[in-house]
């Protein structure tokens, strides 16, 4: 690299890691806010952050820096390749960004505030009226921000180049109706079997107890807690400041195992993915995820693949019968297993089985795009939402918090999120079918409470490229092949019909 590029890169680089730092701290403040922050600090909260996200707004796309990096890219060929990748990313981001004044970013900062502090009153009153005035305010600030981006043949498009870059509503409506297609049939034929028992779930289990268990589970991940910790809040969470600083959050019932359980495993397949990045490139694209779906990946990896095989469970369960007896000493080891992987309808995303868990995400997906072209009103949300659910799953939402209260995403202002959860599913799948073809051996290590062999090849296939690749380009390299839903399918045919105890 020549001297005067690479003086310019490193000017690059330093003022990336500026930004980088100003992001660890308006994450820092998102992650008390919904972990500590008293509920009247919630006005000036918002302010603060609107204000903090404005600078750095400003700063990313100020004049001098565009210029800096438009002559980096324009000159590309003096750069080695990782530098060449991370100056393309930040180009693109550019591209994006520039489209946004600062203006806009505060305001959007303060809607999406907003709505967050409102969705938690609408939930602690189960009275969907109160979070719709702020959702209405959301909306129309992220259908404006569509338009401000630009797209060719949705305004969701937009929205979801934001955490699946080249994604798009034609793409996913082929791949989501098709992979539905597909699952219900396999839903209604599991239904027709005599079902499994999961009733030992919903016994009563202390919550401290729970608590200790979900540190125990992280750590045997591999989740590193001297580079991040565990905290509890409505929603549970990952956030990142570093790959040095990665945290997760759970949510504890105390008359469902199930919840803080799963939401650790998945929380902790977030974290491992953050802390497998490389901190050479930090504040850099290198340094930071893929993709969404890609993330997601790595969560329902570890939740399903992992965290609800009898490989895992022969390690865990008698640790988990010691811990339980009461709830537990009656229940084998079998009868555990058959009971996690129950398919059933339930009216929680959260909770759902991996078979429904994406008639969830369709629901979701449909709603959101309709309200961002302007086909569906806020006002009639919560009906629209009853009437899918019951003719998707055929079961209706008794009230708002187990219904459009659910999710904390659009009060987040995350429009264009809930697709990449599916979209996860079918990665995982086909990355674990890899996985389990380069390490023939890993079902007994996993057995044995090992899962060092698993955690080295994520973190040498996925977690250390970054955004090197991007998504697709991820998956091809990693398997040989695009993304489709065939590993997925098949592997939940093969599961599930060991589940109900079905002759293939």
């Amino acid at each position: 690299m020549h001297s005067e590029i690479q003086a310019k890169y490193e000017k690059y680089v330093h003022h990336l890691r500026t930004l980088s730092d100003l992001n660890a701290a308006i994450a820092l403040m998102a992650w008390d806010k919904e972990v500590y922050m008293p509920p009247k600090g919630a006005h000036f909260r918002a302010q603060q952050m609107a204000t903090l996200e404005g600078m750095w707004h400003q700063k990313f796309t100020e004049p001098d820096f565009v210029a800096l990096v438009q002559h980096l890219h324009e000159r590309h060929e003096q750069l080695d390749e990782s530098a060449t990748i991370n100056v393309q990313r930040t180009w693109q981001d550019l591209s994006r960004s520039l489209k946004l004044d600062r203006h806009f970013i505060e305001r959007r900062s303060r809607a999406t505030s907003e709505a967050y502090q409102a969705w938690l009153a609408a939930r602690k009153f189960n009275d969907y009226e109160r979070f719709a005035p702020a959702l209405q305010t959301l909306v129309e600030v992220k259908r404006e921000e569509a338009q401000r981006l630009g797209y060719q043949a949705h305004p969701y498009d937009a929205l979801l180049e934001t955490f699946e870059p080249g994604e798009r509503v034609a793409h996913l409506e082929a791949l989501f109706y098709s992979l539905r297609d597909a699952l219900v049939p396999l839903v209604q034929q599991l239904q027709r079997q005599p079902q499994v028992n999961a009733d030992f779930l919903h016994q009563y289990y202390p919550a401290d107890e729970q608590w200790e268990l979900g540190i125990d589970l992280l750590r045997n991940m591999g989740y590193d807690f001297e580079a991040g910790r565990q905290d509890r809040s409505p929603h549970p969470f990952t956030i990142s400041f570093s790959p040095q600083d990665v945290r997760v959050t759970t949510r504890i019932d105390p008359n469902n195992l199930a919840q803080m359980t799963w939401s650790c495993i998945h929380e902790g397949g977030h974290a491992l993915y953050e802390q497998g990045l490389p901190t050479t490139q930090y504040g850099l694209p290198i340094g930071q995820p893929a993709s969404l779906g890609i993330h997601e990946s790595q969560s329902r990896l570890w939740e399903n693949h992992v965290g609800r095989s009898c490989w895992w469970w022969q390690y865990h369960y008698p640790k988990l019968q010691q811990r339980f007896p009461n709830q537990l000493s009656q229940v084998s080891l079998d009868e555990f297993w058959r009971g996690i992987n129950k398919v059933a309808p339930n009216l929680i995303r959260t909770e759902a089985d991996e078979l429904h868990y994406h008639l969830h995400i369709i629901i979701r997906f449909e709603i959101e795009k309709a309200l961002i072209e302007g086909s569906l009103s806020v006002n009639e949300l919560d009906k629209v939402w009853n009437e899918r659910y019951t003719t998707y799953l055929g079961i209706t939402p008794p009230d708002a918090r187990s219904g459009i209260l659910q999710d904390v995403h659009w009060g987040h202002g995350s429009f264009g999120y809930f697709p990449t959860y599916t979209l996860g599913s079918l990665y995982a799948a086909q990355f674990f079918h890899k996985c389990l073809t380069d390490i023939p051996q890993l079902p007994e290590q996993l057995s044995k409470g090992n899962c060092q062999a698993l955690h080295s090849w994520l973190r040498e296939t996925i977690h250390r490229h970054g955004r090197r690749y991007l998504a697709e380009e991820l998956c091809q390299k990693v398997t040989g092949s695009k993304l489709d839903s065939t590993h997925f399918l098949q592997y939940a045919t093969e599961k599930f019909y060991h589940t109900y105890k079905i002759t293939i």
